[in-house]
């Protein structure tokens, strides 16, 4: 697998803070539906 430079990572902003964040891998299979930078950002949003 060919190493990619983190800058060349698709990215979008996160639901609540609105800050950008970058694909991770764990998130290659559902990356169409994370909508959160983190955990935090998250219970934010619910609560």
């Amino acid at each position: 697998m060919k190493m990619r430079k983190k800058s060349d990572l698709p990215s979008k902003p996160c639901a609540h803070c609105g800050l950008p964040f970058t694909w991770r891998r764990k998130w290659a299979k559902v990356w169409d539906d994370v909508r959160y930078c983190s955990q935090r950002c998250r219970r934010a949003a619910r609560g």
